[in-house]
């Protein structure tokens, strides 16, 4: 039998791949080599697999990276470095996920909700580590969304942009803050 979280990674899966309109029962027992019974085992329906989903999306993408990347160092840049590392890596099936979410949050009050919260928490934590970084404060908000725009930015162009070169437009995005550092140690 599917665990729970085998039914919320294969729909994460679909999701990436297909769009939400792929999210159907017979997919993912298909996906799965399970029965019905199964996914009704774990979920009241579909409305409520959904909600789980949604959940599962914010806990895996975005709460589990902060907490990752919490754990990286004392210092903002080596959480910053961490955080960028995760957000970067190469996790199959999790291609289009990102674009994905937002397009069926277009569609749907409840993952515009979500949408909007995940992007708050993210924002707000990147705020937290540009305002670790040396130099003026005052710029730590307006650097953080700049970070969060290239990558949700680099997510929008056809192809995505690769990981490799999303590095090295990040370095270019950190290189004043960072250089403040080197003449301010």
């Amino acid at each position: 039998m599917a665990s729970r979280r085998d039914w919320l990674e294969a729909g994460l899966a679909v999701l990436g791949q297909d769009g939400a309109p792929a999210l159907t029962i017979e997919r993912l027992t298909g996906m799965l080599e399970v029965t019905k019974g199964s996914f009704y085992h774990h979920f009241k329906g579909m409305a409520g697999y959904r909600t789980a989903l949604l959940e599962h999306y914010e806990s895996e993408h975005t709460r589990r990276h902060i907490a990752e990347a919490e754990r990286a160092g004392a210092s903002a840049e080596d959480r910053l470095h961490r955080l960028m590392e995760l957000a970067l890596a190469d996790k199959p099936g999790t291609d289009g996920l990102e674009t994905a979410v937002r397009a069926w949050a277009l569609q749907d009050p409840e993952v515009r909700r979500l949408q909007e919260r995940v992007d708050r928490l993210r924002i707000d934590y990147l705020e937290s580590l540009t305002a670790g970084l040396p130099g003026d404060d005052t710029a730590a908000p307006a650097l953080a969304r700049l970070l969060y725009l290239l990558l949700v930015g680099s997510q929008q162009l056809v192809p995505p942009l690769p990981a490799a070169e999303l590095r090295d437009v990040y370095a270019l995005a950190l290189r004043p803050a960072l250089h403040r550092k080197a003449e301010h140690p």
